[in-house]
């Protein structure tokens, strides 16, 4: 199935990894939010638990090995055309994960990674719907 014009939604994961108090990002290599900063993730692959793609993601995206703890936050991400169409439709699953191996850098999606202070994330246009998870990661924590 298509992620553009999907004929239903595409389900999804995020992963908030903190490494010494910092928040990481990747700037994403692929619509949607094409050259954006925001959270690690991707698609669930038939076969596969929420939990067991969030680490397969985080591993392939930025190169860590997760433990994944508690969910964050369910909600639908979608963008509509001007005349209605829907684009996009993703339902997705944002959980608070741990690293527990792996050395962080860039794979398969992301352009960048980087970490940042979760108390100053203007420079990095986050959408508002990621501003928030991030700070409920951060409280979780």
């Amino acid at each position: 199935m298509s992620r553009e014009y999907p004929s239903r939604p595409v389900i999804g994961v995020g992963g908030v990894v903190f490494i010494e108090g910092r928040v990481v990002l990747i700037k994403r290599r692929h619509p949607p939010l094409q050259g954006r900063w925001s959270l690690p993730g991707g698609g669930v692959q038939v076969g596969e638990t929420l939990r067991e793609t969030v680490q397969r993601e985080l591993r392939e995206e930025i190169g860590i090995d997760t433990r994944v703890g508690p969910l964050i936050d369910l909600f639908d991400h979608i963008t509509r055309e001007p005349d209605g169409r829907v684009q996009y439709h993703f339902v997705l699953a944002d959980y608070l994960c741990h690293q527990v191996g792996g050395r962080l850098r860039p794979g398969s999606d992301a352009e960048s990674v980087a970490t940042a202070d979760p108390d100053n994330l203007s420079s990095y246009e986050l959408t508002d719907k990621t501003l928030e998870v991030i700070q409920r990661a951060a409280t979780l924590r």
